[in-house]
C-alpha cells in the first residue's frame, strides 16, 4: 500500500462519511465508528471509487479499544498522516435547567472525556509531520444547546491549546467550520429546517477538502 493513512473518527454518517469518501482518493482510510452496517456501506462507496478502507467498528469513548487500535496502526503502518475527528454525541435540546443526568454524562463522555485519550494516542501516531482536523459547529451560546455546546466548546478549547503547543514543531492542528448540512444530527436539532437551504454532506466535504489537503 502506497497511500498514507487517514483516521476518521465518526466515519459512519454525515460529514465523517462524506469526508472518508473524499479523502480516500488521497489516503487509505481507517474508518472508526460504532455502527458496523454503516461502516460497511462506507466501505462499498470507497471501493466504488477504486479506493480502499480499513473498518474499525469501535466506540471512541472506550479507552482500551482506542489504545489497541492505535497500537495496531503503529505496528502495521508505522503511524498516520491525518486524523479527522467528526464523532459527536448530540444531546436533546433543552433548557439548561432541564438537562437530564444521563444525557449530560453521555455528552461529556463522547465530546470531551474521549479527547483525554484520543489526543495523546493520535499525537503519537501523527508525530511532527501529521495533521489533525476538527470541526466547529457554531452552536455555542445558542439557547437550548447548553449540554452540546458546553462540551463541544471545551473540546475545541483543548484543541486550540494543542494547536498552540504544536505550532512550531507539529503536528499541524486545524479547526474548520462546516456550513449547516442536511444530516440526521441537524434535523434532530432543527426538525423544521428546509432541506433545500442546507448543504449536502458530500458537497461540504468537497468544499472543505482543499483546506484539509493544502
Amino acid at each position: 500500500m502506497t497511500k498514507p493513512i487517514a483516521i476518521v473518527t465518526g466515519a459512519s454518517r454525515g460529514l465523517g462519511y462524506a469526508l472518508s469518501e473524499a479523502l480516500s482518493d488521497t489516503y487509505h482510510i481507517l474508518a472508526v465508528a460504532r455502527t458496523t452496517g454503516a461502516l460497511e456501506e462506507l466501505d462499498d462507496a470507497i471501493k466504488a471509487r477504486g479506493n480502499q478502507a480499513t473498518l474499525a467498528p469501535m466506540d471512541v469513548t472506550d479507552r482500551d479499544a482506542m489504545a489497541h487500535l492505535c497500537r495496531s496502526v503503529h505496528d502495521r503502518w508505522g503511524g498516520a498522516a491525518l486524523w479527522a475527528h467528526t464523532a459527536v454525541h448530540a444531546a436533546p435540546l433543552t433548557p439548561a435547567h432541564h438537562i437530564e443526568a444521563k444525557d449530560w454524562q453521555k455528552t461529556i463522555a463522547t465530546n470531551l472525556d474521549a479527547m483525554g485519550h484520543l489526543v495523546p494516542f493520535m499525537a503519537a501516531l501523527l508525530g511532527t509531520s501529521g495533521k489533525a482536523v476538527f470541526f466547529d459547529d457554531g452552536f455555542a451560546g445558542q439557547k437550548f444547546f447548553g449540554a452540546h455546546a458546553a462540551t463541544k466548546s471545551a473540546q475545541l478549547a483543548l484543541v486550540r491549546s494543542w494547536q498552540a503547543e504544536s505550532a512550531a514543531n507539529g503536528p499541524d492542528i486545524r479547526i474548520l467550520t462546516p456550513r449547516a448540512m442536511n444530516t440526521g444530527l441537524y434535523r434532530r436539532f432543527f426538525p423544521g429546517a428546509d432541506p433545500a437551504t442546507l448543504a449536502l454532506p458530500r458537497d461540504e466535504a468537497a468544499r472543505l477538502l482543499p483546506q484539509i489537503l493544502d
